[in-house]
């Protein structure tokens, strides 16, 4: 590993371990955003090999964000359950079936929850 693949690793190493609950929701969906855009280029220039790593990846992110989540901590979180267990299953069978489609309805799902997560842990900085 160079030089500067050792300082990325260990600056992104210090910033999760500094994170807010807050931030590190937001910092797990950009992840998963960007896991699906690369993914998706992947799919579309038939490289396949990173398509799947890259989903892979945003399974492993959805499938922490749906076990950590507290559904009896309020009311909506049952409908979010049920969102996160959906967008698995359809990154499932984008990587099986190789179909950008899926990945891009993923990403039109992901998106918008994580601007208002984004916007969320905004307004708790604000009010802190």
């Amino acid at each position: 590993m160079t030089y500067t693949a050792q300082a990325r690793s260990r600056y992104t190493a210090d910033a999760v371990a500094t994170a807010s609950p807050a931030r590190l929701l937001v910092m797990l969906y950009d992840r998963l955003v960007l896991d699906l855009v690369n993914g998706h280029a992947a799919a579309e220039g038939r490289d396949f090999e990173r398509m799947s790593k890259e989903l892979q990846h945003a399974q492993d992110i959805v499938l922490e964000l749906r076990t950590s989540l507290d559904v009896d901590a309020w009311d909506g979180a049952a409908g979010l359950a049920a969102l996160y267990t959906f967008i698995y299953g359809e990154l499932v069978a984008a990587n099986i079936k190789r179909d950008p489609a899926r990945i891009h309805t993923c990403r039109g799902l992901v998106e918008p929850l994580r601007d208002a997560w984004r916007q969320a842990a905004l307004q708790l900085l604000q009010t802190a």
